[in-house]
């Protein structure tokens, strides 16, 4: 079975849009199309024909996208008790939506066929094979998905492998096994999917799992080991309840960890590019902990951790990142030593050797500013001004010789006003700005102040503003740690301020964002 190529089903734009708080525009679905088919996915399930306006005009206007490679889904059920397949309403609008795949769902368990459709048992074998029947007699690829299958085949085997029968019967293409409830453990999959694979063949069976139990993945793995050659999941685990099976962890575990091959297997050196699209189109911040495509993925942060992988990747790196378009990353604490700066300078840019004399007075330095609560992990640009000062190599552009902010109430409305004094050049500079806020007063003021001399301030803007309060036991006296984004339209940054005071905290990290720009005039 190893040298069959695994089939990769994508349900994200149907089964992952039922998901709490995610919702694609038709243009988005299209876009998602296109792009999934370029990754190489086989299968694109694209929702219910004629369930609401938006699914009738996708299909619509899937149905004029020129596809590489990837086949379009259309989703629906076995025709209703008592009527003829072609009498199905339902089953018509899947004919009808003009896609070449047309994929169903049938009850696999008789507390389902009984209590939920309140029919007989000889009648829901009917329902299955009519319904496929019919489809593929208007030309269609069908899938069968074995609704509640695992559930089913343990409460009656013989019924649930009986409902598999029907559906093999009217021709469907495939077979694919469901944990609808997403409560199966690793080893009930594998058993049951292996007894479906002994009596229709790998090739005709499938696996459809939710990740109820945080085990989606792993049971859909389990799956495969035992013989299924297709397997449905979502971008980055999207659907009901807790989610779906995430393609996004299957397939690099398929392919680098089982020795399997799909068709998109040449790709996925895109895989986290294409995570972070998912993410970026459902309006959600993308999970630094991911398997193989977060952030932290492949972060070290101990210095011996740090050092090893530095001497032989793999001794603390399952794969190399590169694979799944992911990369090493040296994470800068009070845990670091001397081998973790010098390959976080690296990354940055900066060379550092480990024997200058200044390295102990830098890791003493960090050290001390950690545990006063600073965070440098996400903070790159201020790590990287606190090495240029301790190697003596930090340029002063101004000096601060003080701020103010006012805050009050004009006509109902909150206005914040910033006053600062600075020396540039030599030269006193005195300004004023007011703002909603006063974070963004004193940003104005500072810029204000600056930008005649350092023209370039003003391609500058604050993009993110991040409130950490670091012992809430001390109430409204409690210390802050504000961390400011910045950009100028070919790189970001991060700063970090850390005071008793939250707007002190905050004037550190916009002194050291301009500072950062000013050594940085290129981007």
């Amino acid at each position: 079975m190893k040298n069959i190529p695994v089939k990769i089903y994508d349900t994200t734009l149907r089964d992952g849009t039922q998901g709490e708080g995610i919702s694609f525009s038709v243009a988005d679905k299209l876009l998602i199309v296109e792009r999934l088919d370029q990754f190489g996915i086989d299968y694109i399930e694209g929702g219910f024909p004629g369930s609401n306006p938006r699914d009738i005009s996708f299909f619509s206007e899937a149905s004029k996208l020129k596809l590489k490679h990837a086949r379009l889904a259309a989703f629906g059920s076995t025709r209703r008790a008592g009527i003829a397949a072609s009498e199905d309403p339902q089953l018509r609008l899947l004919v009808d939506s003009g896609m070449p795949v047309l994929t169903i769902f049938g009850k696999s368990s008789m507390l389902h066929v009984s209590e939920v459709l309140r029919t007989s048992a000889e009648e829901n074998l009917a329902m299955i094979e009519d319904s496929v029947r019919y489809l593929v007699a208007q030309g269609r690829e069908v899938i069968y998905d074995a609704e509640h299958f695992f559930d089913g085949y343990s409460d009656n085997s013989d019924y649930a492998l009986r409902t598999l029968e029907a559906a093999a019967r009217g021709g469907a293409a495939n077979l694919t096994l469901c944990d609808t409830n997403g409560g199966r453990l690793v080893p009930e999959v594998e058993s049951i999917t292996a007894a479906a694979v002994a009596r229709f063949g790998g090739g005709k069976i499938g696996v459809h799992c939710h990740n109820d139990s945080g085990l989606g993945v792993a049971v859909s793995l389990a799956g495969i080991q035992a013989g299924a050659t297709l397997v449905q999941g979502t971008m980055n685990g999207f659907g009901e309840r807790v989610g779906n099976a995430n393609l996004v962890t299957i397939l690099p575990n398929l392919i680098f960890k089982m020795g399997r091959t799909a068709h998109c297997a040449a790709k996925l050196s895109e895989l986290r590019d294409l995570s972070l699209f998912f993410d970026e189109l459902a309006n959600f911040r993308p999970d630094p902990k991911a398997p193989f495509v977060g952030q932290s993925a492949f972060a070290h942060k101990g210095g011996l951790h740090a050092n090893a992988a530095q001497k032989v990747a793999r001794s603390y790196e399952h794969i190399d990142p590169a694979l799944v378009g992911n990369q090493t990353r040296v994470l800068v604490s009070d845990l670091a030593g001397r081998s973790s700066l010098v390959l976080k300078a690296r990354e940055l840019g900066l060379e550092l050797d480990e024997k200058r004399p200044e390295m102990k007075g830098l890791i003493e330095e960090l050290k001390e500013r950690e545990f006063r609560g600073y965070e440098y992990e996400a903070a790159n640009a201020s790590f990287k001004l606190l090495v240029a000062k301790s190697l003596g190599q930090k340029r002063s552009f101004f000096e601060v010789e003080g701020y103010r902010v006012i805050i009050e109430m004009h006509n109902r409305e909150l206005w914040a006003e910033a006053t600062v004094k600075l020396r540039v050049n030599g030269l006193p500079v005195h300004t004023v700005a007011e703002s909603t806020g006063p974070i963004g007063a004193l940003d104005r003021a500072l810029r204000l102040a600056l930008e005649q001399t350092y023209p370039q301030l003003r391609e500058m803007t604050l993009r993110d503003y991040k409130v950490r309060i670091l012992d809430s036991s001390q109430g409204a006296g409690a210390r802050t740690r504000v961390l400011i984004e910045s950009g100028d339209g070919r790189s970001i940054w991060v700063t970090v301020g850390v005071s008793d005071n939250i707007i002190d905290a905050s004037w550190e990290a916009l002194r050291e964002a301009v500072e950062f720009k000013l050594m940085n005039p290129a981007g």
